[in-house]
């Protein structure tokens, strides 16, 4: 089964933030709770964990890319 990772919501004053870094590979496993890819807002880096169990299997966002919250960046497929 896949599931789509999306963007959380992370300014509350912004639903846009800059695209970061991915920390993990297409291919690479990922476990819930591990950091998945890195946000910047006008003030801080953010990392955010993945909320699943899987493998990256595609990305949709690169870095410098401005990403709306809700918006579709990844795929995993769930192990």
């Amino acid at each position: 089964m896949q599931q789509t990772v999306t963007m959380p919501k992370i300014n509350p004053k912004s639903d846009e933030v800059i695209f970061g870094i991915w920390t993990k590979n297409i291919g690479d496993s990922i476990a819930a709770g591990e950091v998945l890819f890195e946000v910047e807002t006008d003030k801080v880096v953010s990392e955010v964990e993945s909320n699943f169990n899987g493998v990256l299997v595609e990305t949709f966002v690169k870095e410098n890319d401005a990403v709306q919250t809700g918006e579709s960046i990844a795929i995993i497929d769930i192990l």
